[in-house]
């Protein structure tokens, strides 16, 4: 009886995937706080900053006035319009507001669109090392995600060769791209994005770009894939530029004929995305004047790093072209980066993310650390980390 108890209660195979190891060592930051000490927090992808003053007055406002029951499942329509315009503004783009989807974050935009795009059993391309919870939702959904591996003779991105190298291997129905890239920070240029688009739309691979750390770029702007294509789905959120992490609100940008499919998944699986963050979202854009200051503090965090790091033996990272990430190479100190993270964590006080949770296959030798904090930390922080590897 009690075998049969256990087997009703039994966790589906598909619910077996890895944890997201920066949340783990945000817990274990959390608990060092907790006992007094002092943590410099580079672990997690988190704007220091707040939402903008715009976003939190049209909050309030809506807080004492408004009736926020559900909306559209597609998103409140002006905010849907709103950033159909953003596409006007940003990258010169006429986008018809009918392909917006909002979505609970970038998180959910992947759901719907992994949902809406592949069948359980599809094979799914990353570039490698890149965002944990791609591999893992893809998983989840019964799909295969395909690692592709990059290194510094592509700049750390995934080129048309080595995505059609493995299509001929075994066929792929997708392809995720991600510039700037989570975690190395690196970027694709207009002209590297196109080649790549127009080599897996060639051969039926469907594209997905995340483009969530748009408007975080600094050697050069970033171009929107659906500029080169209105085939692709473009993921993005109002998290990282606009600082709304915890609002959870995001955006597809669709081909037409996935707009209702995404649409009857969204009345499905959460009926619509919080009123009250769709209404902040919008407002969001009238405070670029604000992230755009905030967007300066972070080029002057790269600048300390870049500039500091070397000094204390940290000396070999990928290229930080924009996001707020610096990708570093620890194999000088280490063969296993979440036994470093965990030692500088505890001893140094500083925490940062194993590259393990982005590179299943070389992350045993990369640390990575984000800059989206005060240049007070990140100053600290490296005199920190000289001190503890003088000690080591």
């Amino acid at each position: 009886m009690l075998e049969k108890a256990k087997q009703l209660v039994a966790p589906s195979l598909r619910s077996d995937v890895p944890p997201f190891i920066v949340m783990d060592v945000m817990a274990a930051a959390a608990r060092i706080e907790a006992d007094g000490g002092r943590v410099i927090h580079m672990e997690v992808g988190q704007p220091a900053a707040s939402a903008p003053a715009t976003a939190l007055a049209a909050a309030r406002a809506a807080l004492s006035g408004s009736y926020l029951g559900y909306t559209e499942a597609l998103g409140i329509p002006s905010l849907r319009q709103r950033i159909a315009r953003h596409y006007g503004e940003q990258y010169g783009l006429a986008l018809d507001p009918a392909r917006v989807v909002v979505t609970t974050g970038s998180s959910g935009g992947f759901i719907l669109a992994f949902l809406a795009l592949f069948e359980a059993g599809d094979r799914v391309a990353l570039a490698n090392p890149g965002y944990p919870p791609y591999r893992h939702i893809l998983s989840a959904l019964g799909c295969e995600p395909v690692l592709i591996a990059t290194s510094a003779e592509t700049r750390w991105a995934m080129t048309a060769e080595a995505l059609l190298v493995e299509h001929r291997r075994k066929p792929l129905k997708g392809v995720m791209i991600a510039s700037p890239a989570n975690p190395t920070g690196t970027m694709m240029d207009a002209s590297a994005l196109r080649v790549l688009i127009e080599a897996a739309e060639a051969e039926g691979i469907r594209v997905i770009s995340d483009e969530i750390y748009h408007g975080l770029d600094y050697a050069f702007p970033a171009e929107t894939a659906v500029k080169l294509s209105s085939n692709v789905t473009v993921v993005n959120s109002f998290s990282k530029y606009f600082c709304m992490t915890g609002w959870r609100v995001g955006w597809l940008v669709v081909p037409e004929t996935l707009v209702r499919p995404i649409e009857r998944l969204q009345q499905n699986l959460a009926i619509s995305v919080p009123t009250l963050s769709q209404i902040a979202a919008e407002a969001a854009f009238d405070g670029r004047e604000e992230m755009e200051t905030v967007k300066h503090g972070y080029e002057e965090n790269r600048r300390i790093l870049l500039e500091g790091l070397p000094k204390v033996g940290l000396d070999r990272f990928l290229p930080v072209d924009g996001a707020f990430y610096l990708y570093a190479d620890v194999s000088r100190f280490t063969q296993d980066s979440l036994d470093f993270a965990k030692r500088m964590l505890e001893q140094a006080g500083v925490a940062a993310t194993p590259g393990l949770d982005f590179d299943p296959l070389h992350g045993k030798e990369f640390l990575r650390f984000s800059y989206a904090g005060s240049a007070d930390d990140m100053r600290e922080a490296v005199a920190r980390i000289g001190d503890w590897l003088e000690r080591e």
